[in-house]
């Protein structure tokens, strides 16, 4: 996996998170215990830090920047779908982050809030704890919170077991670019 120092900046990855082979991390970038960072993820901790909690999943595809000024930080037990792209922002614990979601600078995601999938979080944008925020910008819904809590433990959970059986049955078939062969096609 490219796991990337940047000058004297090394991540920082606790040896029980999960980081795919296709993942790139880069520089001042902090990875929690029990964590997942799926294929295609890219964190790069260069211009400032990214810090990841515990058993919080960063899936396929997302990107997760930062600024001098503004870290990004994903707390404790957050679920980040595919292809979202983070920057500058704070998502505290216990959230779900839908794929395609961007979160930008000074935003703030409250504990226990679900962002639904393609939302966009401008700057300085504040979302309370336990609410659903939907919508491009978005707009906060009400929810039931035992639904939501019931979500979050669903997903957390889902991540925790995947990134346990990929550290144990992930194989590399192949690497190179070779057509296969197959019965009765010629190349």
């Amino acid at each position: 996996m490219p796991i990337y120092a940047l000058g004297t900046s090394e991540p920082d990855i606790h040896p029980t998170a999960y980081v795919h082979p296709e993942a790139t991390v880069i520089g001042r970038v902090s990875i929690g215990a029990a964590s997942t960072i799926w294929p295609g993820a890219v964190l790069r901790g260069d211009f400032g830090e990214i810090w990841i909690g515990t058993r919080t999943s960063i899936q396929d595809g997302s990107v997760l920047h930062t600024t001098k000024d503004w870290p990004t930080v994903v707390g404790d037990e957050c679920v980040v779908g595919h292809v979202a792209h983070m920057e500058g922002c704070t998502v505290e614990d216990r959230c779900l982050i839908g794929s395609g979601t961007v979160i930008l600078n000074r935003a703030v995601i409250g504990t226990g809030s679900v962002v639904g999938a393609q939302a966009l979080v401008p700057e300085d944008c504040r979302i309370p704890s336990g609410s659903l925020a939907l919508g491009v910008p978005v707009r906060t819904r009400p929810v039931d919170p035992d639904k939501q809590s019931t979500w979050i433990d669903f997903a957390v959970r889902e991540y925790i077991g995947n990134g346990a059986t990929y550290h144990r049955d992930l194989r590399l078939l192949r690497h190179d670019h070779t057509p296969r062969s197959h019965p009765g096609v010629h190349p």
